[in-house]
This record gives C-alpha cells, sequence and structure tokens, in this order.
C-alpha cells in the first residue's frame, strides 16, 4: 500500500533504546486513500515513530463497498521496506514488478519485500465482497538487507496459539511457541487475536522487546486500559505478559519486536538512511528506472510528490 499524501513529511525514525513498560495512547489521523477507502493512520505519529521495527500502521474499515470500487491504489514504488497486507473482510489482489499476481483473502499473509526497489499496485477485485476491512503495515529492513532482491511471499495458512476464549495468528515472527513461514530479518512478532465476550487471558511477551497493540473491533481492557475500535496502544518494554480482558468479541493486533536501534529517513514510499538516498529514488521512479513496472493494473501509475524545500536527515525517534 501506498502514502498518497500529496506532501508527505521526512519522517525521523530509529535509534531510541528500551522505555520499560508503558501505556501511550497513539492518536490517528484520517488519510484518504485511492478511490472511496479513507484510513486511519496510527504510525508514525507524533508522539511514536516505531514499535520494533513496525514503521507504519493503517487500519481500515469496516467500509461497505457494495457500490463502491473499493481499495483502488495505482502502481507506486517502495524501498528499504517490507509491506504486510492483512485483512479481516474482503478481498485484496496485489500485482508487483516482479509480476507476481495474488489475491489476499482475510487471515492470509501477503509479504513483499523491497530491498532495493520494487513497485505494486492493489485493489479490490471486480466484482468484490461488500465489507472491506484490514491493516496496512511496514516493517523498516536493517541495513544489512535493505539493499537485497525484492521478493513477494503469500501464505493463506498461517499458525495458531490457542487458549481458553483466545485464538492468535501468528503473522510474522513468534508468539509462544508458534512461527510464521513469513520471512523476518530482525527479532520481531506480528500476531492477530480474536479474543471471546468475557475472556481473561495474561498473553506471554518477550521482555526484550516493545509493543503496540491496535483494536481491530469489539472492546477490550489491555492491562486495565479500555480500548475501542481503531484505537493503538503502545506498552513499552520489560513486559513478560499482558493482561487482555474482552468486553465484547473482540480481536486485536499485537505488534512487536527490538527496538530499532539504526536512525532511518522515511519520506513517501521510501526508507532509507540519508536524504540523498531519497532523492535519488524519488528521480529514478520518475525516471522510469530501477523501480520495474506493473503490468496488468487499468490506470496509471503515481507520480511521485515534491520534495520538502528542507534536507532530509535522519535524527532518531526524539519527540
Amino acid at each position: 500500500m501506498s502514502n498518497l499524501d500529496l506532501r508527505p513529511a521526512a519522517t525521523s525514525c530509529g535509534g531510541e533504546a528500551g522505555t520499560g513498560p508503558v501505556k501511550e495512547l497513539l492518536p490517528a489521523r484520517s488519510v484518504q486513500l485511492g478511490e472511496s477507502t479513507v484510513v486511519r493512520r496510527l504510525l508514525p505519529s507524533l508522539g511514536r515513530r516505531m514499535v520494533g521495527a513496525w514503521c507504519f500502521v493503517d487500519h481500515y474499515g469496516p467500509d461497505d463497498i457494495a457500490e463502491e470500487p473499493g481499495m483502488q491504489v495505482p502502481p507506486h514504488p517502495h524501498m528499504g521496506l517490507q509491506t504486510v497486507s492483512w485483512l479481516h473482510q474482503g478481498e485484496v489482489l496485489h500485482r508487483d514488478s516482479l509480476g507476481s499476481l495474488a489475491t489476499v483473502r482475510p487471515r492470509e499473509l501477503g509479504l513483499m519485500t523491497s530491498g532495493r526497489a520494487i513497485s505494486h499496485s492493489e485493489e479490490s477485485p471486480r466484482p468484490h465482497a461488500r465489507l472491506l476491512h484490514g491493516a496496512q503495515l511496514w516493517v523498516a529492513l536493517p541495513d544489512t538487507h535493505r539493499h537485497t532482491d525484492p521478493a513477494f511471499e503469500h501464505h493463506p495458512d498461517l499458525p495458531h496459539v490457542t487458549a481458553p476464549g483466545l485464538d492468535a495468528t501468528v503473522i510474522l515472527g513468534t508468539l509462544d511457541t508458534a512461527t510464521s513461514p513469513g520471512t523476518t530479518h530482525t527479532p520481531l512478532v506480528g500476531a492477530d487475536l480474536t479474543l471471546a465476550r468475557g475472556t481473561h487471558h495474561r498473553l506471554p511477551l518477550e521482555p526484550d522487546f516493545e509493543y503496540a497493540v491496535l483494536t481491530m473491533s469489539g472492546h477490550t481492557e489491555v492491562d486495565g486500559l479500555r480500548l475501542d475500535p481503531g484505537a493503538m496502544l503502545y506498552l513499552g518494554t520489560g513486559r513478560p505478559h499482558l493482561p487482555l480482558h474482552a468486553h465484547t468479541d473482540a480481536t486485536l493486533l499485537l505488534l512487536g519486536g527490538h527496538p530499532f536501534e539504526e536512525k532511518l529517513v522515511m519520506w513517501w514510499n521510501f526508507i532509507g538512511r540519508t536524504g540523498e538516498e531519497i532523492t535519488q529514488a524519488r528521480n529514478d521512479w520518475e525516471t522510469g528506472t530501477r523501480f520495474g513496472e506493473v503490468h496488468g493494473y487499468d490506470g496509471a501509475r503515481l507520480a511521485a510528490p515534491q520534495l520538502p524545500a528542507v534536507p532530509l536527515k535522519p535524527r532518531g525517534r526524539a519527540r
């Protein structure tokens, strides 16, 4: 998925030590995505740039798209990151410059590793389901892997962790004893937690990881704090477990990982280490080099926004 902001700000990320356990609600802002989809952007935010290597979180829906085109994100580039497509309702058709063509369905993992350069599009199939509900997430690649070959993975079957009233699908990394088949390049975890109404559970965590949870649906208490749909709570580090209580049937996304120590520059759909890298990537996209071509999308590709007037510099996660 693309960041479709016409004036994207440079985002300084990384370089922050562990925080210890905290409870910090992250504000969302509404962003128009394509023709008819509005998303709630939760990362990056003014107060929190990353959770482990997770550096971008959009939550959308549930949207009734029966009479709408649904998700229509034209071909656009990526560099230095992985994209994770995660659905609860609906379908998304993925195309990329490697020639990949896949329909991602609810609770299937669509994982694209951009490496040095890739381009892709995402769209609701025609015809499509009435409702669309999901999340789009990015993972920053460490310096050792950010120039790797691009790749796309589609994993329809993912491992589960179960307990009374809880069913957790492991999207990436390892939760408890279950490990996702998706490729990772830093220690992290992503899991979809389904909770039955009235469930109390203490979810085991890695104390060295920092975590956040996003409420996809329903009403829960996370470490005693009530969360409504669309709310994202940053939890910090140093937690051996996480108390969960479901007031209704509910679903949560758990995101975590080792605090990302490298300083980054994230602008539009690119992650680099210097402003010069970002400038070069933009020029390469505009001149039709390096990022390849997406075939089969009915429409023009996205044009890159103008670069900001100020230099793009990595400055870490300082508020």
